[in-house]
């Protein structure tokens, strides 16, 4: 019988029991013993704001292997029937267990054969790290030394945490997250009974007992940990008679592909990360994912959609959807994100903030809608049609085109990209000098630069950069809260899609050159989100509009950020809210391009303050003017500060801390501006 018995298994227990005879010689022995690399190459993962898987990348020879920072990450009842089913004096012994050996030894000369195993968890982590044989003596003495050694430099939790992060379950998964992922479809933290007996059997024999094709055998070895663990007393015999009772897994999953063009980009940005945590949520980027692919198979042939959520309160990105389907189809491997495309008219805020904050323009102010030529320049509305007298308002919320072109004109081409910029966008010239079409969609930006600067007027004027990765930081003011405030305002006047609610979202659409890109952006009290549907190859998608397209997955989005809208705020103390014929003289109606910036030989112009100049804080504000004509009215951001005044120095009200513009107009409605900083 005994020389049937396997040879290494006995030779390996004969060499044990030297050693203990000479154990001086062996710890020298052990200590000289060189390691294996212990840290093994893991997947690349990005997981979301609650730490929730989102992607994974297999390693360089293609396995998915998941890493385990702590054995907290790993559910209590599995690491107790592992330790208890593999190596139950795993807490006692120094790396080789000399009982389980000679247990095995006796069993084998009993049997003829090997009915149990000797080798402990350390002994089969140093199996792994060597990728070793466990069937010749060499090896086997091998195994025990580099076990012994571990337990000496690691310690007890290490070793465990190793063999989590990289025991084999079959096929190309090592390690018992990727097990759970693909077997289960969550993490490991909470698995039930006959999930954690499935994952003790598997790693014992991971090609016979792959669920998926040898589904018998992995449940004939599921149950055995089972009988084992009641016997034991780790679980009571109801809980096990329950777990014998349910399937085993007949599928491998897929891993989860949420946001894959962001772990691309991710991946790319920093080769060598093993790990990013970003600010998304998992369960919100689902639900987008499904509403894209739906509304873009809805709008035709080759649509594809993007979408981006933000909380501009703090600035995190919670969803960036960058197409209808991570795949060949509908050219779903094109980040839709960060592809520049023409915006449209979804630029037209900017503007008319700009003017509002200037003191150019003021919701009520009266502007004519008629052609008008600027050089070789002819703006036209989208329809060919011209409404005449219109409020500021209503052309903001009739997408008008002309009268956008004449505010565009009076604030200069260059303060427009310069806003931009500073909203925290790159946009792109065609040619690299700014035009007046730049208000009409004739400058190049994506769609997460887009959410960006509705996030600044969401705002109120100023807000953080968004960002997925990282602390938030704090952008540049791009106009005045009263400036924001009114912006919002008028889009939240906008008729919604239908079965949508009423001004609950301020929210612009727009349609570029040709049909080509559709855009909704908007935001409520809290977040804001902006939709783009097209073609990525650019080729038009004839009759599509921004209204009809894109704006209904606009209010679909938020439907399913939150059962609710956040409440618009409300107006700032210093905000005018008047009608046209109770608006200074100047602000009743718009000057066409030129008149208000008139330099006649007497213009108005402000001696002090002087443009750029920094103010300490006193009692009151002096102002200083040459020229003009009187009564003057002068203004602070857009609002009325004095009005009817006469001579040549005032001392006007102080303005609160930061940066403000301050216009005097006078009886003939020409006027002079200057940007100052209070301190």
């Amino acid at each position: 019988m005994i020389r049937r018995a396997p040879k290494a298994l006995f030779a390996a227990a004969l060499v044990l029991w030297a050693g203990a005879l000479a154990r001086d010689r062996v710890d020298a022995w052990i200590d000289r013993t060189v390691l294996p690399q212990v840290l093994t190459e893991t997947s690349v993962e990005m997981r979301d704001r609650t730490g929730t898987l989102m992607r994974a990348f297999p390693v360089s020879d293609g396995l998915m292997r998941l890493g385990v920072g702590s054995l907290e990450e790993v559910d209590p009842l599995y690491r107790a029937m592992l330790v208890r089913y593999e190596d139950k004096r795993f807490r006692d012994h120094g790396g080789v267990d000399l009982m389980a050996m000679a247990r095995a030894v006796g069993q084998a000369v009993l049997s003829g054969r090997a009915v149990s195993g000797g080798s402990t968890l350390s002994m089969q982590v140093a199996r792994l790290m060597e990728d070793g044989t466990t069937g010749q003596l060499a090896g086997k003495l091998r195994q025990m030394r580099v076990a012994m050694a571990l337990e000496r430099r690691l310690g007890k939790d290490e070793i465990l945490r190793l063999y989590l992060a990289n025991a084999p379950f079959g096929g190309n998964l090592e390690g018992v997250r990727a097990a759970s992922y693909a077997w289960f479809g969550k993490p490991p933290r909470r698995l039930r009974p006959e999930e954690a007996a499935l994952l003790v059997a598997i790693p014992q024999s991971p090609t016979a007992r792959r669920p998926d094709r040898h589904n018998a055998s992995a449940r004939a070895a599921r149950d055995r940990v089972l009988d084992r663990m009641e016997r034991d007393g780790v679980i009571d015999a109801a809980t096990a008679r329950v777990a014998r009772a349910a399937p085993v897994p007949q599928v491998m999953r897929r891993f989860p592909m949420l946001a894959p063009h962001l772990a691309d980009r991710l991946r790319v940005e920093d080769p060598a990360a093993r790990l990013h945590d970003v600010t998304l949520d998992a369960a919100l980027q689902a639900k987008l994912q499904t509403l894209a692919a739906r509304a873009a198979a809805a709008a035709g042939d080759r649509v594809s959609a993007a979408i981006v959520v933000a909380d501009y309160r703090t600035g995190d990105i919670l969803a960036s959807v960058g197409s209808a389907g991570y795949g060949a189809a509908r050219q779903g491997y094109v980040d839709m994100t960060v592809a520049l495309r023409s915006p449209g008219s979804t630029l037209k805020p900017l503007v008319y903030g700009l003017a509002f904050d200037r003191g150019i323009a003021h919701p009520e102010t009266v502007i004519r809608d008629a052609p008008v030529r600027f050089g070789t320049y002819a703006p036209r509305n989208f329809d060919g049609e011209y409404r005449g007298d219109v409020r500021v308002r209503e052309a903001l919320q009739q997408s008008l085109n002309v009268p956008v072109v004449k505010l565009t004109e009076a604030l200069g081409p260059a303060r427009v990209m310069s806003a931009l910029r500073k909203s925290g966008a790159h946009p792109v010239v065609p040619g690299g000098k700014p035009g007046l079409a730049i208000s009409l969609g004739g400058v190049g930006i994506t769609l997460q630069d887009l959410v960006q600067l509705y996030a600044a007027l969401a705002a109120g004027g100023q807000g953080p950069a968004l960002h997925v990765t990282g602390a938030a930081s704090d952008l540049p003011r791009l106009v005045s809260p009263e400036a924001a405030w009114q912006v919002g305002h008028v889009l939240a006047g906008l008729t919604p899609p239908p079965g949508a609610p009423r001004g609950a979202l301020a929210y612009k659409t727009g349609t570029s050159y040709g049909y080509r890109d559709t855009w909704a952006v908007g935001f409520d009290g809290a977040h804001v989100v902006g939709v783009w549907m097209g073609r990525a190859d650019g080729t038009p998608v004839p009759g599509a509009m921004g209204a009809d397209l894109a704006a209904p997955v606009l209010f679909e989005a938020f439907g399913r950020l939150k059962p609710a809208f956040d409440p618009l705020p409300p107006p700032p103390p210093a905000t005018l809210i008047v009608d046209t014929a109770d608006l200074p003289p100047p602000l009743q109606r718009f000057r066409e391009p030129g008149a208000v910036f008139a330099a006649a030989a007497d213009a108005p112009e402000l001696s002090f303050p002087p443009d750029g100049a920094r103010l300490a804080r006193g009692e009151a504000l002096t102002v200083k003017l040459r020229g003009g004509s009187a009564p003057y009215t002068v203004l602070a951001d857009g609002r009325p500060l004095a009005t009817g005044l006469r001579g040549w120095e005032w001392a006007l009200p102080l303005q609160g801390p930061g940066f403000s513009t301050l216009v005097v107009v006078d009886a003939k409605g020409r006027s002079d501006r200057v940007r100052v900083e209070f301190q």
